[in-house]
């Protein structure tokens, strides 16, 4: 008991200083379980050293050493590249030591006998490099390795070192927790004191069958992926993403995803577009009804380019400065209203809309105001000029977008002076009563000459009746 208090120590505290190799997820590992100690190796005999090593390398009944208890315990850390390291120690009674002496009575067909040496103590300390092959073989499960190292065996009152190599098998039943088998060969280098029923130095198998389990690992958002091998590292995600979450599920990693809570199109970045018209719906003023691009998704049924949404005349093309509804043309000749100077009134387009005053017209214009009535050496109308006066009005409001001058003459009696002055009052005074009566003062124009542009001869009264006139001139631009 004294020993195993001793042993027990010894692990407790190379388990805080060393560690055996499992993987870099979780680089810690223990094992523990029972283990069994084989002599028949050292006992010599047999046809070659082969056959003196391992033949009845695997005669547990005859030649194991176990104790009906948890027998081993080792602790390890995975140093990279499937290589990892630790130490173990173990503890046994050896009440079967084998020895090769065809003389001796009770030996088998080969030549070996099996005797008590004692119920020697036995305990054994060894560090160990173990490579694994799981991820060569490329298994998640059956774990293969080998190892070497060395250690110390403390057996009965003697004890001696040894030089180790051997292989094991892990059954890995969680990514943490593993079934494991292990047989190393112990070279042993030390004498001790020879003598009846004791063993020399022996060199010797080792088997252990126990437990292993993994720890270590750092899984901070618990979503089974590792930290070193989690993307997002404190977010819950995915194995396939990485560890980072897709929370639409929509293939595309939440930080990735400019939607990450509504399913979309990988290339809108993981939006949807509920129309299917190419524009996602985070950026389509219509999202549900399908459009272009060009109107940020939005139809535009009659193709004017507005939107349906925005467009007044939705099934007639119309510019956009309308509201996408064509520009009226209200008195029908052709020039719509906004560029037409004269829309309620037919008009050429020539003319910008409005009527273009004839020939006959100004001939018109002019046998009316030849009749204008005028009190004698005054500006003033005569009743009979009124109806002429209203008649000229009606004409000029035909041509709402046409200019005239209204031109006063005289005839020669009296002073030049005085007949200049007449004129200019006459002609001021139809354009006047124009003016008065519906005529836009900035179209019409007067205009006195006296009696500097006769008609007709002064010398007679038919003449000078002539000679006393008005007349209307279209300005032309």
């Amino acid at each position: 008991m004294k020993h195993l208090n001793t042993f027990l120590v010894s692990v407790m505290m190379t388990m805080g200083l060393s560690s055996h190799a499992q993987d870099s997820n979780n680089p810690w590992a223990i094992s523990f379980g029972v283990n069994a100690v084989d002599t028949k190796t050292s006992a010599g005999g047999g046809n070659s050293s082969l056959d003196a090593t391992f033949s009845q390398m695997y005669n547990f009944k005859d030649n194991w050493n176990v104790l009906p208890s948890v027998s081993y315990l080792s602790v390890s850390k995975y140093i990279g590249d499937d290589f990892s390291f630790g130490v173990s120690g173990s503890v046994n009674k050896i009440s079967k030591a084998v020895y090769f002496d065809p003389t001796a009575a009770g030996h088998d067909s080969r030549g070996y006998i099996v005797s008590n040496p004692g119920d020697l103590s036995f305990y054994g300390i060894d560090g160990v490099i173990k490579y694994s092959m799981m991820n060569l073989i490329k298994s998640k499960v059956i774990d293969p390795s080998v190892h070497v190292g060395g250690g110390y065996t403390f057996l009965g009152n003697n004890s001696y070192g040894t030089a180790n190599v051997g292989a094991g098998l892990t059954f890995w039943v969680t990514e943490t927790i593993g079934l494991s088998l292990s047989t190393t060969y112990k070279n042993s280098y030390g004498d001790r004191v020879d003598g009846a029923g004791l063993i020399k130095s022996p060199t010797y198998f080792q088997h252990l069958a126990g437990l292993t389990f993994k720890f270590g690992g750092k899984d901070t958002d618990g979503d089974g992926i590792y930290d070193k091998d989690d993307a997002c590292p404190e977010i819950a995600g995915l194995k396939k993403f990485n560890g980072c979450p897709d929370t639409d599920g929509d293939g595309i990693i939440d930080r990735d995803d400019a939607c990450p809570e509504v399913a979309g199109l990988a290339e809108f970045q993981g939006c949807p577009d509920t129309d299917g018209d190419g524009v996602s719906d985070k950026e389509d003023a219509c999202p549900t009804v399908a459009g272009t691009k060009a109107l940020k998704g939005c139809p535009d049924a009659d193709g004017d380019g507005v939107a349906d949404k925005d467009d007044k005349c939705p099934k007639v093309k119309g510019p956009k400065e309308n509201a996408g509804c064509p520009w009226p043309d209200t008195d029908g000749d052709g020039v719509i209203d906004k560029d037409d100077k004269c829309p309620e009134v037919k008009g050429t387009v020539a003319n910008n809309g409005c009527p273009e005053v004839s020939d006959d017209t100004m001939n018109k214009l002019n046998e009316y105001a030849k009749t204008i009535l005028f009190n004698t050496g005054k500006a003033s109308f005569k009743k009979e000029a009124v109806v002429v006066l209203q008649s000229i009005t009606g004409i000029l409001k035909e041509y709402p977008s046409s200019k005239f001058i209204i031109e006063g003459h005289t005839d020669n009696v009296g002073t030049s002076k005085f007949n200049q002055s007449l004129s200019e009052s006459r002609a001021g005074a139809v354009k006047n009563y124009l003016v008065d009566n519906g005529i836009a003062a900035d179209r019409l124009k007067s205009v006195g000459f006296g009696e500097t542009k006769p008609n007709g001869s002064n010398k007679t009264a038919a003449g000078k009746t002539n000679n006393r006139r008005v007349e209307v001139k279209l300005v032309k631009e």
